[in-house]
């Protein structure tokens, strides 16, 4: 694989973060998408967003999949989360959000590896924010979705989630091998390293 790209676009009403993962400068992987942004960054950036992948079904972080389906990239989501990306219980409607809806071209489960765009993606199941939520290695980064913050850790109070969950999640992200480049759902990167360290959920 070539050198890992990575460009962090907020996207959506509350900002999540959304990913674009690139190798070679043509083709890329979006982590997550909460809107319409990430689409216009990568236009700008001259590449092409050949599949997105969530990390979880909440609305500020499936905003954006529909147009991007239209525009001929394939939504990728865990199996255990497909349920969520068109219920109530993706929060849309809580938020007065309008979610349009969409079918996931193709799903996968925790251990599954996946060659998409030049690059190599681990997927890691890390239930507790949602009941099928996943995080994404690739190379020396972690996409963390709102399952592992800087000095945080994602919510359980919404329907499907799980504190011991998550808890385990956690601390099976924080046992990984190496100080890892960590990015988030929310708010801004940290490492693997600093959370073993700092984070009071550990």
């Amino acid at each position: 694989m070539d050198t890992l790209h990575v460009f962090c676009v907020p996207a959506g009403p509350l900002r999540a973060n959304s990913y674009l993962l690139t190798a070679d400068g043509k083709e890329a992987v979006l982590i997550d998408c909460g809107g319409a942004e990430p689409l216009a960054a990568a236009q700008a950036r001259g590449l092409r967003i050949g599949f997105v992948l969530l990390t979880h079904g909440h609305f500020d972080h499936i905003g954006g999949c529909a147009a991007l389906q239209r525009a001929g990239a394939k939504v990728g989501c865990a199996e255990g989360e497909r349920a969520l990306l068109n219920s109530a219980d993706n929060l849309a409607a809580l938020a007065g959000v309008r979610q349009e809806p969409f079918t996931p071209d193709l799903t996968f489960r925790g251990g599954d590896e996946l060659d998409l765009c030049g690059l190599h993606i681990r997927v890691i199941a890390t239930p507790g924010h949602t009941p099928g939520g996943v995080c994404f290695a690739c190379g020396n980064s972690l996409f963390t979705g709102d399952t592992l913050f800087c000095g945080s850790v994602g919510r359980t109070d919404f329907p499907g989630g799980s504190a011991s969950a998550l808890r385990q999640s956690v601390c099976a992200l924080l046992a990984m091998e190496g100080d890892m480049d960590v990015y988030p759902g929310h708010d801004e990167p940290t490492t693997l390293g600093y959370e073993r360290k700092y984070n009071p959920f550990r």
